[in-house]
C-alpha cells in the first residue's frame, strides 16, 4: 500500500497525518509522546516522514497559530495552499524498528512495492535516554 493507515470511519487511507493522541496546543505539541514501531515482517516496511513539523505548518496557514491545536487539516490547507512538501522514505525491515515524535512530524507508514506483506507493533510512550538499551 502507498500509505497504511486507515480511516475507521469510512475505510480509506488517510495519508500523511498528525498523530493527536496527546491533544496538545500548538505550544506544547513538540512534547508529545513518541511512537516506538517494530515491524513484525515478514517483508519490509517503511515509514514516510516529512521534513517540516506541525507547528511550522501550523504558523504558515493560521496567523493565529498560538491559540490553534495543529491538526492534519494544518497540514492539508498547507498543500492546498501550494506550499512545497518534503518527504524522507526510511525502509524498515523486520525486526528493526524506529522512535519517532509522530505527534510533531506529519508521517504514514508505507508498504508500497513490498512483495511480502509485514504486521507491526506500535506502542506510544515517553523514554528517556538508555532506557531502551536491551532493544537496540
Amino acid at each position: 500500500m502507498l500509505t497504511t493507515t486507515g480511516n475507521y470511519r469510512d475505510g480509506r487511507r488517510i495519508g500523511l497525518h498528525l498523530d493527536n493522541w496527546d491533544k496538545l496546543p500548538y505550544t506544547a505539541k513538540h512534547t508529545g509522546r513518541r511512537r516506538l514501531c517494530l515491524n513484525l515482517g515478514p517483508g519490509s516496511r517503511f515509514i514516510i516522514l516529512t521534513t517540516a513539523n506541525a507547528q511550522e505548518i501550523c504558523r504558515t496557514v493560521h496567523p493565529d497559530y498560538a491559540h490553534r491545536y495543529p491538526h492534519t487539516d494544518d497540514l492539508r490547507a498547507y498543500v492546498s495552499a501550494g506550499r512545497p512538501l518534503r518527504c524522507v522514505r526510511i525502509r524498515i525491515d523486520p525486526g528493526e524498528g524506529y522512535i519517532a515524535p509522530t505527534e510533531l512530524i506529519p508521517h504514514d507508514g508505507s508498504t508500497e512495492d513490498q512483495p511480502t506483506p509485514s504486521s507491526a507493533a506500535f506502542w506510544l510512550g515517553r523514554w528517556t535516554r538508555n532506557t531502551l538499551p536491551n532493544l537496540i
